[in-house]
């Protein structure tokens, strides 16, 4: 008897929003322009996503944009610490996270790097999902009541995944729950703050005055800073007095951290940089990637039911535990697709720290060496159908390949982030649990469009129609 043949999987080839390309490249003016009231992708033009070094003239900058993957290999890999991060870094995000290990270059960073690590052991991926999914009972129960409200109308899911992923990261750093309102403030000042940090970035590069904008961001940079700052110094107080109350948390393995040369702790001021980091790389990138994913499947009914069927094979209809989210394939590609079409961190900007000649194009020390997952995620040389929705493609050879080779969310190299399987592992819970719980429709006319400042953000917010199973 012949075995029976398999349903063929749901199909959702759909082209999902993103700018369409300019026809020629643009002008300075037109750069301005453009990325003053959009942002640097909508700058982008055809042969962009194909060539393999573009240059651009900037009036303080001459900028490269690595796209040959055997070049981002050079740039990322870079064994010999010869591409460190430009102080395009600094400009960005120094108001908001000081001289941590995300913009530190060298030995400091390497300094950084050694007190930091062991305070991971709290990311574990075992260890941590408790909180992970406390964190998501939580979010999935504002959701329903959420629903219930809507009654069938759509809502904005931003601040709810902003919410859930900063209260996993709170719950991991500082031991405590985040409020609604502290998540609020999050959400709604480090918008402002992705505004004001690029228009003084347009500002620097075209030698303008920043007119208040360095100021403006160095404000709003206190502020979001001031939703943890209160409970790093007292910790450190309380550490100093010899009150520790006992928490097993990464603020308190950053307390105790000592540098590897010196042995002196990190001061209030140091560990507030670096939790600054964390909080904001931990909780927004994600929160930006799962509202990506939200909307994808908003558009897929099928995909829907293909992947509820997998959950609930999985788990038996039982809470999701930690080897369940290991086993949702489904549910994980779904989430590097995402990531692949809407990477939260759209470029990478670095320098040489010597001369070096590619492809007959000299870069030199200080000018800008940019490798944009946002193009290698969407180079035909790198993936079949780009610019598509498909996250079966990682089930074939050819996507497996490129998921090894071309798939740079997280970065690459020694500084990947070093909470991108914490972020995945998050990512496909808190997923998991929304398809568990609701059929998501998108409501009829305008598509979220991206807008790519410090993080891949939509226009105009992700406004989902969610209606409980």
């Amino acid at each position: 008897m012949a075995d029976p043949v398999a349903d063929p999987a749901p199909k959702c080839p759909f082209t999902p929003p993103y700018p369409i390309p300019l026809r020629n490249k643009p002008t300075l003016l037109e750069r301005f322009r453009i990325g003053w009231f959009q942002s640097w992708i909508q700058m982008l033009y055809e042969r962009t996503y194909t060539m393999k070094l573009g240059s651009t003239q900037l009036p303080t900058v001459k900028a490269f944009m690595v796209n040959e993957m055997s070049l981002v290999a050079k740039v990322l890999d870079d064994p010999e610490g010869e591409f460190p991060k430009h102080e395009l870094m600094n400009v960005l995000l120094e108001p908001m996270i000081g001289n941590s290990i995300f913009v530190s270059n060298g030995e400091e960073w390497a300094n950084q790097r050694a007190m930091i690590n062991p305070a991971f052991v709290h990311t574990n991926l075992k260890r941590a999902f408790p909180l992970m999914a406390a964190a998501t009972g939580d979010i999935i129960a504002r959701m329903k009541d959420k629903a219930r409200e809507a009654a069938g109308q759509p809502f904005d899911v931003d601040p709810l995944m902003t919410h859930v992923t900063a209260d996993v990261i709170f719950r991991t750093i500082f031991s405590v729950v985040l409020t609604e309102k502290q998540a609020h403030d999050v959400y709604t000042l480090f918008g402002r703050y992705q505004t004001v940090a690029q228009r003084n970035t347009m500002l620097t590069f075209y030698g303008f005055p920043r007119l208040g904008y360095r100021w403006r961001a160095y404000r709003l940079g206190r502020k979001v800073r001031g939703v943890f700052a209160p409970i790093v110094e007292a910790r450190v107080a309380e550490h100093k007095a010899g009150k520790d109350d006992g928490k097993k948390d990464i603020l308190a393995a950053l307390i105790e951290a000592r540098h590897p040369v010196t042995g002196k702790p990190f001061t209030a001021k140091e560990l507030v940089d670096q939790l600054a980091l964390v909080f904001l790389a931990g909780h927004e990138t994600t929160a930006t990637a799962l509202g990506w994913a939200l909307y994808l499947l908003s558009e897929c009914p099928d995909l829907q039911d293909k992947l509820h069927a997998e959950i609930m094979e999985i788990t038996g209809g039982a809470p999701t535990g930690y080897e369940h989210v290991k086993a949702m394939e489904g549910v994980r590609n779904l989430f590097r697709e995402a990531l692949r079409l809407y990477p939260p961190v759209g470029f990478l900007p670095r320098t040489p720290s010597e001369k070096v000649v590619w492809r007959e194009k000299e870069i030199k020390p200080g000018d800008l060496a940019i490798v944009a997952p946002w193009l290698v995620h969407r180079n035909p040389e790198n993936w079949s159908c780009p610019h598509s929705f498909d996250p079966d493609r990682f089930a074939t050879p050819e996507g497996a390949e490129a998921l090894k080779n071309a798939w740079i969310p997280f970065g690459r190299g020694p500084r990947i982030c070093i909470g991108a399987g914490f972020a995945q592992q998050e990512a496909a819970l808190i997923l998991a649990e929304i398809i568990r719980n609701f059929r998501i429709s998108h409501p009829e006319g305008r598509r979220p469009q991206p807008i790519a400042k410090l993080t891949l953000r939509p226009d105009q917010g992700f406004s989902l129609i969610f209606a409980p199973r």
